[in-house]
């Protein structure tokens, strides 16, 4: 059988020279003008393309005649809201840089960011502002900042008493419409950083060519049109809900249906009163859904496809069935790269299988991450991948040459994500490679079992990772870092992963806490559960006798 690839990828605008968030902007404002593009509930209030353009505009205007030339960073520090996006497009519109910072930042990790790229102007919430006054040292190349939120005066208050500009956000759209500046699709138009899981977090550039692809991507997986409604509960200040949700709606014509974050409890409920058609789950976002208690009409809503990535596989058709959905898509990608691997829509694939190859767009291999010679079909290698059209990928690291050169050694982007890959062509997402475990003579995927566990009920979160055997030199015990939602009875949970998990996959040790620790951006720092390894709180399956 011949390997295959991913051929759904049909950019909406085919002329590539198009490609830059202002040039679609303006277009939909033209072809759609009076249709609903942002739909906030909790706000009450929707705005057309046409609406969001005349915003945009004015927020230019305002960023201009206060210094922001073409190239300029501007920080944006905000929760979900129309300012958000309203501020994203002005800042496009204008050409300058978007530098969106997590809402949970303060101190060191927002010191290191702000004093990373720069920033000339700032828009930030009101309730954030005490922290950039605590590290003004770190901040001072900002020269204006406005504030948005119930807090705004106060933050006003403060910022102005430590020196610096600051006025309401409203002064933002006060200012008169500009014309959008001409900003190619080389231009830079966003840095995202990077988690910095193992290290400090990286601002990953993103040129125009390279958020427009991403974001059309995302149309083509989910068959996007201006027939849909597209809703987002994660934050924006990620990609998952600004280039993988935002911005297809904008390519697409499509509503977008901004929530100001994710709960499990209220998520069908905001699905059925949007009418919303499209979703995207991250994380453990879509177990959280599935333990909530069914309702007969479950299935009683529009919704036709969810983006999950990750896939949770052992309750995906039951997950179909109860809730009417039509396909599940998944993608494998980063920041850095767009999506290489993506899953055709309303195709079953193998379990655990995160796509395709979009061979069209891009080359991908599997390599030795010691040689980067490629591994053969079937084992495990490294994730590197190059485009083969301009500017659909980062340009590098900003401010970090070294960090640059690194990645994309032997003019390959590496991922530091080990896959595999089958003889049909599929992907299949393994491990972190620093996160991958050894156990007698046999690899294993710490999230393949962390899928296994959270499959239990009573099982909230959890993290695997590897600790020292004490015995086999060079070789890992299995420990599970547990947060429970109900008192678990560890015997039974032994027991109960024997079903589901290789005998060599099964913890050994397992430490029930209150929570996990994790960065900013919620994901997980498994080095420090590594460090921290088996203590005299920790439950070791050897002390039992066998079952």
């Amino acid at each position: 059988m011949a390997m295959r690839t991913y051929r759904d990828i049909r950019p909406t605008f085919p002329d590539r020279s198009t490609w830059t968030t202002p040039q679609v902007l303006a277009h939909r404002a033209a072809s759609h003008g009076g249709a609903v593009y942002l739909d906030c509930p909790e706000e009450g209030l929707t705005w057309t393309f046409a609406a969001m353009f005349e915003s945009a505009r004015r927020v230019a205007g305002a960023l201009a005649a206060s210094g922001g030339a073409p190239g300029d960073r501007l920080l944006v520090m905000l929760p979900n809201s129309s300012m958000f996006i309203r501020t994203w497009l002005g800042a496009q519109v204008a050409g300058m840089v978007e530098v969106p910072i997590n809402t949970a930042y303060r101190g060191q990790f927002l010191e290191h960011q702000a004093s990373t790229v720069g920033p000339k102007l700032a828009v930030i919430d009101g309730g954030y502002a005490e922290r950039f006054v605590e590290s003004k040292p770190a901040c001072e190349s900002i020269q204006r900042f406005w504030v948005a939120g119930a807090e705004a005066a106060a933050g006003i208050a403060l910022l102005r008493g430590a020196g610096w500009e600051a006025e309401p956000w409203d002064a933002l759209e006060a200012a008169a419409p500009a014309k959008p500046v001409g900003v190619a699709p080389h231009d830079l138009a966003s840095i995202f950083f990077t988690s910095g899981t193992t290290g400090p977090s990286k601002g990953v550039m993103m040129p125009q060519a390279h958020m427009y692809f991403f974001a059309d991507e995302c149309v083509s997986l989910t068959r996007l049109t201006d027939a849909d409604a597209y809703m987002a509960t994660t934050p924006l200040f990620h990609g998952n809900a600004q280039f993988l949700a935002a911005y297809p709606a904008l390519v697409a014509g499509a509503r977008f249906v901004l929530h100001s974050r994710f709960s499990a409890s209220r998520w069908i409920d905001q699905i059925r009163g949007s009418g919303a058609t499209v979703t995207n789950f991250l994380g453990v976002m879509m177990d959280f859904v599935w333990k909530q208690e069914a309702r007969p009409d479950d299935a009683d809503n529009r919704l036709r496809c969810v983006f999950a990535a990750p896939t949770a596989h052992s309750i995906l058709d039951e997950f179909k069935e109860r809730f009417g959905v039509e396909a599940f898509v998944e993608v494998f990608g980063l920041t850095e790269t767009s999506m290489p691997i993506l899953s055709p829509y309303g195709e079953d694939r193998p379990a655990g299988a995160a796509g395709l190859a979009a061979a069209d767009w891009f080359e991908v291999r599997l390599v030795d991450p010691e040689t980067d010679e490629e591994v053969p079909v079937g084992e495990l290698g490294e994730l590197a991948i190059r485009p083969k059209v301009p500017w659909t990928c980062s340009t590098g690291y900003y401010a970090m040459p070294d960090k640059t050169a690194e990645a994309w050694r032997n003019l390959w982007f590496h991922t530091g994500d080990g896959l595999r890959r089958d003889a049909q062509g599929w992907y299949y997402f393994v491990d972190r490679l620093k996160d991958a475990l050894r156990r007698r003579g046999e690899n294993i995927s710490s999230y393949e079992v962390e899928q296994a566990l959270l499959g239990h009920p009573d099982i909230a979160e959890c993290a695997v990772v590897a600790v020292q055997a004490g015995i086999e030199a060079g070789e890992d015990e299995v420990m599970a870092w547990i947060v429970a939602s109900a008192p678990l009875d560890l015997g039974e949970l032994w027991a109960w992963a024997e079903t589901r998990l290789p005998a060599f996959a099964v913890p050994r040790f397992i430490e029930i806490v209150d929570d996990l620790p994790k960065t900013p951006s919620e994901r997980v720092r498994k080095i420090m559960l590594r460090e921290r390894g088996v203590t005299a709180t920790t439950h070791d399956r050897a002390d039992r006798s066998p079952a």
